[in-house]
């Protein structure tokens, strides 16, 4: 088994203190974020040895247990072992206390990257297997009882699907902030290792399922939108510019002369957000209604009458 150096990942000293982890953490995980590097292999696996230093060295009793390992490695190193024969890896094998802390930040799902064994032999055999990538079945989890999956739907506004949100969870005396990343609908699922119930051996996850509350003004089609713009007649007419309102901010929209009530104008680029690409946005659909003009005066009805008389 391989030995990881999980400082020299995020690049910084042994004695770097919580927020200086954090900080190295965060500035990488930007960096090397698959949405931001989209089809490189290398910065997919990049990111993933960060998030892995990350959680064991954000977790003081992970890193307290890591840094001792460390110790006693360099120490056989320095007594001429070689490096991936010889060192007796049994006496640190087993599950870490203190449960995964998960920081989610702007990865939306990020279980998406760590299913199927992600971690790797070093983490998972430390480690124990506390976080999702952990195989079923492994040395790690067997003989352990884990603790259960809950799920939380969490509604949130039109706005906040369109922005982005965060919501505040706690349990069993933890407390942490997840955040809802932009262009979640609906059914999507946001995973957080580590902090369902407790168990024997690893805890379960936590499921947060998204629900995207009714507007009043848009209805939402996936990550299209439609908007109901009723218009007077004589701009279905004669044509003509409307306002037309937006998730950021109104716009106007031109409006061809003879417009027929029903007709729908597509906007491109006025929608949601995709998930995992913020770049891609769903479009508006505008539809029209026309408004009739109701107790018309005698002389705006002569008027029409004698627009029907000149139409047939």
């Amino acid at each position: 088994m391989e030995y990881k150096d999980y400082y020299k990942v995020l690049g910084i000293d042994r004695n770097a203190s919580e927020a200086e982890i954090k900080k190295a953490y965060r500035q990488l995980a930007v960096k090397y974020h698959p949405d931001k590097n989209p089809g490189n292999q290398e910065s997919e696996n990049r990111f993933k040895n960060i998030n892995e230093a990350y959680e064991v060295l954000g977790n003081a009793e992970k890193r307290r247990k890591y840094d001792q390992l460390s110790n006693s490695y360099t120490d056989w190193q320095n007594r001429g072992g070689a490096a991936g024969t010889g060192f007796d890896w049994s006496q640190w094998m087993g599950a870490s206390p203190g449960g995964v802390r998960v920081d989610v930040g702007n990865m939306g799902d990020i279980g998406d990257l760590f299913d199927g064994g992600s971690f790797s032999d070093f983490f998972t055999a430390i480690f124990g297997g506390g976080i999702a990538g952990a195989r079923p079945g492994s040395t790690t989890q067997r003989g352990r009882s884990r603790g259960r999956n809950i799920e939380q739907t969490v509604t949130i506004s039109l706005k906040e699907a369109y922005q982005g949100t965060t919501r505040t969870f706690q349990r069993d005396g933890r407390k942490i902030e997840v955040k809802v990343p932009a262009g979640s609908t609906t059914g999507t699922k946001i995973r957080v290792s580590g902090f369902g119930g407790q168990g024997a051996g690893q805890a379960g996850d936590f499921y947060i399922k998204v629900k995207v509350a009714p507007d009043p003004t848009f209805k939402i089609q996936q990550r299209d939108l439609t908007v109901d713009q009723t218009i007077d007649l004589y701009s279905a007419v004669l044509g003509g510019e409307i306002q037309v309102p937006t998730l950021s901010r109104p716009i106007m929209l031109s409006i061809p002369a003879g417009t027929q009530s029903g007709s729908i104008f597509r906007v491109r680029g006025r929608g949601l957000p995709a998930l995992k690409s913020k770049d891609k946005l769903g479009d508006l659909l505008v539809k029209i209604n026309i408004e009739i003009p109701g107790k018309l005066s005698k002389k705006e009805k002569d008027l029409f009458e004698q627009l029907a008389a000149m139409r047939k």
